[in-house]
Order: C-alpha cells, then structure tokens, then sequence
C-alpha cells in the first residue's frame, strides 16, 4: 500500500511545529495587510465621487494604505523567515534520518542502489524541496484565504458582481482539471528519467579512468550522450503537449473584468451599484488573479514534495539490523562460528558459507587463506556484523553479536580493507575517524606507527593537506597506510586485516607489519591474505575453499595434510621467487 506522504512530512515537520504555526500566523496577518490598501483606495474613491475629498482625509486614507502595505511586508519578510528555516530543518531532519537509517541497514540493502539513485534522493530531490516547503507552509493558506476574503468582500457589496468575477475563472481552470488526467503519470515518468540520468552519470564519472584505460570513450561517450538527449527529449515533449494549456489557462484566468465590468455597469445604471462600489469591485476582480494562479504552481509543487518524501520513505523503511541491549558484554575477546551458514541473497542454493564453525582466540594470530570467492572476506564482514548470518551464530567472549549493541560492536572491532575510502578532509581528520576524541599527538603516532609521516609532510600544508587534494596525489599503499593508522588510533581489542597491505610496497612492508603486530599484541587479530608468507608463522591458518572450511592448523601440519594449502603455498613461493629475483625485498612474516 502506497504510504501516505503528508503523514510523513507531519512527522518530520513536528520539529518546528511552532516555527511553522507561526509562519502561517505571520502570513494571515500579511494578507490582511494587503486588503488593506484597496480599502483605503475605496474610500478615497467614495470621497472624491461625492465631492467630500479633503487635505486631511487624503492624508488619513494614504496613511492607512501605507501602514497596510507596511504591515503586509514585514509580516510576510517574518513568515518567510521561519517558513525557510522550517524547511531546512525539515531537509536536515530527512537528510540525517536517512544517514542514520544507511547505518543501521545490513551492507547488502544500502549498496544495492546505485551511486546515482543515492545520491539523486540525498542530495536533489530532498534539497529540491526547500523552496517548495519554505513558500507552502506560509503561502498555501493565505493564498487561499486572500481570494477567500475578496469573494466574501464582493457579495457584500453586491451578490452578482461577485458571481460576475466568477464567470470567466472556471472557463480558465477547466483545461486544468483536464490536464491533471495526465499529470501524475508524466510526472512519474520525469522523475523515472531523471533516475537514469543521475544513474549514467555518476557511472561515467566513476568509472571514467577504466574506460580511458579500456579506450572505451567513445562508447561510454554515446550512452552517456544517448540518456542526456532522451531526458531533453521526453522533457521538450511534456513541455510541448502541456504548453497550449498553460497558455489558455494564463490567457482565460486574468479576463475576470469582461464579465465584471459589462454586469456592473447594467447593475450600475438601473442604480443598483454607486460609482465607488463599481470600482471596488472591479479592483477586486483584478485582485483575484495573481493568488488564484499562485494557487496553480503550488500543483507542481506539491507534486515535487510528494516524490522526494516518498523517494526518502525508500531509504527510511530499509530493514534495519535488529539489536538488543544487554546488560553483560563480553569480558575477553575470542571469536566463535558456530554452524555458520549465510546468503548475500536470502536464498539457500546461492549460499557463499556452509555451517562455518572455528575460533578465533584471543591474544594469537589467525589467518584464512585460499583460493579467491572462497567466503574468506564475507567472514570479516559478517563479524563486523555487516550483514547478519542466515543460521548459527557468532560470539565474541561468548556472547552472541546479535545480543549486543551495535555501538558497542563497533567499538570492539577494526576492520582494514584493501579498498580504502579518503573523507573530503585533512589527512589529521581523516586519521582521527579511528578515535574522533584523539589529541593531535596521539593522532601524529598513529600515523608515524603506519609509516604515514614521511609522505604526509612532504606536502605544503602538511598535516592539514585537504583529502581530495592529496588524493590524487597519494598511491594505494599510502592511502592504506592512512586507513592503518586509524585501526592503531582506534586500539580496539579485535582487529580483522582483509589484505591489508595489498598495496603496500616492498620497501614499507616490513615496517607496516611490525606496527600491525604491536597494535595486535593480547588482542584477537584475523589476517585475511594471498600472500601466504605473511602469515607462514600465525598461530592458525584456516584453509577455505568454497564457502567451506577445508583444513586448519600451523603451517608445518598444513604442509604435510592439506593438499589444497601445499598447491597455494608452492604458487606463492614460485611467484616469490620470481619477485625476489625481479629485486623485489624479502617479505616478512606476521611474528
């Protein structure tokens, strides 16, 4: 069932509920104001016909509509105001809502969408209804409520001048009624192309050093090209079946004085109407105008506000991980699999783990190792609790991860990658996400620990070098030596090393290593590598081979009864020879 989209906008609004009921006060109060000037100018009308205009009541009426127009302006300038800064509060609730939720999603519901998608619900359709909120909360109302008051205004004076300004509005409005028909699925299909623009292009953008590479420009160019000129061309098509409309509507809409004026004057000559009470209506009538098709953009508007809310509901509603508090955490810091089985999918038969059991003590080295796709990786992940397992269980000091806050969770672990993400921040900041309450001295040893200083400072602005700056300046074993130093500045008491020194070259190896097992000391280290001479020397090296565990135990007993691990360790050590004869240094292993 489609969710209700204003239920939704109530609830991030409540917030500023008080912002927001004043701004629409402020803005009642404007609309009288702006009824005020035409009073005036009907007294002033009404005096001259009947030949009673005086200095001092020129004065006294020129008064009144300037303290009305006054009155009108500041009001307004106070209920924009709060009306801009509910809608931003607004956007900064959904914003952070939907950042949150990304957070507490299992990896697989927050990385399914594309780059584009993401980004075109965060970033432009959520943005894109700042101006839409910050002129409905205030507007809507008092856009009603102005020709409301007018209408109430012109029965008063006569009935049927009022039904005479009338006459031609509907005859204005109707190609309206009739082109709503139309307008939702257009609108959908806007925004459906708009998707796949936004989708295009953040895939060109991030994947354009690949198609340099493969010289696949031209290719990409084209499909590239061929979703810009299908948005220009379903946009133009909209644009032009729906331009006839707009016109007859903005032609029919402000004729409101070829009925009122003709109605008048026959009411006026049989002395139904004075002269003053004829121009005030035909005042009236002109004022109707502007608000009754102010009133026709709001359309638009509402629509643009109904698409973002319910493209943020999308992210809002991901499943979140369950979690429960408890009490009792965990006193040491052992792993346990217990019957581990689990699906990226939810389906069994595209299972990448089968009923996994294995420790991982604490204060030793464990390494998994084997062939690639094996379901090495997806065990990091799943003890970072990233995803949560289909069935069995993980314990960490045997207490199940499901039962313990994930805040606290993420505290115990540090989890280094080969693929290394920079933040749009200094390097200092950008190391001090591993412990954000870090003085700046604890953060320049993390970073000497992994071997970062030497390349650090040899930039001008040194530890206050911009991220995105330095990016594209850094190599991929410097910027791994960066995510390093924040899993030593986070000291966390379990630390899952997923190739981490991929990148790193010979000359550092041997440095980065040392850091990493001092970091490691009496605590739980996993050590996910190909190059088995790193982990020759781990307390235990587990062999996997497709999502099973085949063999476990020291290098010497791996050597003498795994078949698989003597075929990974006899191709590692002949491309090792071949390095080492190519000059490449000795590798050292985790000791």
């Amino acid at each position: 069932m489609k969710k209700n989209w204003l239920k939704s906008l109530f609830s991030f609004a409540s917030i500023c509920k008080w912002k927001i009921t004043a701004a629409v006060f402020f803005a009642t109060i404007s609309v009288f104001g702006g009824i005020v000037p035409y009073l005036g100018v009907y007294r002033l009308i009404r005096l001259a016909i009947f030949d009673e205009l005086t200095r001092q009541g020129i004065i006294y009426w020129c008064s009144v509509c300037l303290a009305g127009y006054v009155l009108r302006i500041v009001a307004h300038a106070v209920s924009t105001t709060l009306a801009h800064i509910s809608a931003y509060t607004i956007l900064e609730q959904i914003r952070l809502k939907i950042a949150e939720r990304l957070l507490r999603a299992p990896l697989g519901e927050a990385t399914r969408r594309t780059a584009g998608k993401v980004k075109d619900i965060f970033v432009d359709r959520v943005g894109a209804i700042e101006l839409p909120l910050a002129h409905i909360i205030p507007e809507l109302g008092s856009g009603l409520l102005l020709p409301l008051v007018m209408f109430i205004y012109l029965i008063s004076i006569d009935w049927r001048m009022a039904l005479a300004t009338l006459a031609t509005i509907p005859l204005g409005l109707l190609p309206l009624v009739f082109s709503m028909k139309s307008f939702h699925k257009k609108y959908a299909e806007a925004m459906e192309a708009n998707d796949r623009v936004n989708s295009v292009i953040v895939e060109y953008i991030e994947g354009i050093e690949v198609v340099k590479t493969f010289n696949q420009t031209a290719a990409s160019y084209k499909k590239y090209a061929n979703s810009i000129v299908a948005f220009r061309d379903f946009a133009l098509a909209w644009f032009r079946s729906s331009f006839k409309t707009l016109t007859l509507i903005s032609a029919v809409v402000p004729t409101t004085l070829l009925a009122t004026v003709p109605v008048g004057l026959l009411l006026y000559r049989n002395g139904s109407l004075s002269a003053s009470e004829l121009t005030m209506c035909c005042i009236l009538a002109l004022g109707l105008v502007a608000p009754l098709l102010k009133l026709t953009t709001y359309l638009n508007f509402g629509k643009m506000i109904e698409y973002a809310i319910l493209a943020a509901d999308e992210l809002l509603e991901l499943p979140k991980l369950p979690e429960k508090s408890r009490d009792e955490l965990p006193l040491e810091y052992s792993i346990c699999l217990k019957g581990v089985s689990f699906s990226y999918s939810g389906e069994e038969e595209n299972e990448v783990l089968h009923e996994i059991n294995m420790d991982i003590p604490q204060g030793g080295v464990t390494a998994l190792v084997g062939p690639s796709g094996g379901g090495k990786s997806t065990i990091a992940k799943l003890i970072t609790r990233f995803w949560d397992v289909d069935e069995g269980a993980i314990c960490i000091g045997g207490v199940d991860i499901r039962e313990i806050p994930l805040t606290e969770l993420a505290k115990m672990v540090s989890f280094v990658t080969q693929d290394n993400f920079l933040f749009n921040c200094s390097l200092k900041e950008n190391i001090r996400l591993g412990n954000p309450a870090a003085s700046d001295e604890e953060v320049f040893r993390a970073a000497r620990a992994a071997r970062c200083e030497d390349f650090i400072l040899e930039f001008p602005k040194s530890w206050d070098t911009p991220a995105g700056e330095a990016g594209k300046r850094l190599s991929g074993g410097e910027k791994q030596r960066i995510s390093i130093a924040r899993a030593i500045l986070k000291n966390a008491p379990i630390v899952i090393l997923d190739e981490a020194t991929a990148f790193t070259d010979p000359e550092n190896e041997y440095n980065i290593q040392q850091s990493i097992m001092a970091l490691a000391k009496r605590k739980t280290l996993l050590v996910i590598a190909h190059r088995l001479s790193t982990i020759r020397n781990a307390d235990q090296i587990v062999v996997m081979e497709n999502g099973s565990v085949v063999a476990s135990g020291k290098q010497a007993q791996l050597l003498e009864s795994c078949e698989l691990y003597n075929r990974l360790w006899n191709a590692h050590m002949g491309a090792r020879q071949w390095a080492v004869s190519s000059g490449e240094r000795e590798e050292s292993p985790y000791v």
